[in-house]
């Protein structure tokens, strides 16, 4: 869906910018007396939500591509992996669970 570094523009845009943006024209509304600050406030918020879950269905997609196995927790720890290492291209990060013996999820 998305390149790694147009996701992390992105990611920035929706986590630290579009945030700060709006705190920025709120509080300078209301000291200044400048234009519609709940409408433009408003409608930041609506576009970074909107950001927000489409980079959350990114990154989910990217989990899934990049899913390595599992990591296994227990008195001798393990991997079980989803394919062959040799077959994973070099530079490219996987993901792991880390689950238990049972093969289930630890949190």
């Amino acid at each position: 869906m998305f390149e790694k570094r147009t996701y992390d523009t992105l990611k920035f845009v929706a986590q630290i910018l579009l945030p700060a943006l709006g705190t920025l024209y709120f509080t300078l509304a209301g000291l200044w007396g400048l234009p519609n600050p709940d409408e433009v406030v408003g409608t930041v918020v609506a576009v970074d939500t909107f950001l927000g879950v489409l980079l959350g269905l990114a990154s989910k997609k990217y989990r899934k591509k990049n899913y390595g196995g599992e990591i296994v927790k227990g008195e001798r720890p393990s991997f079980r992996f989803e394919k062959h290492p040799a077959e994973f291209p070099v530079g490219q990060e996987v993901h792991f669970k880390v689950t238990n013996e049972t093969g289930e999820e630890v949190t």
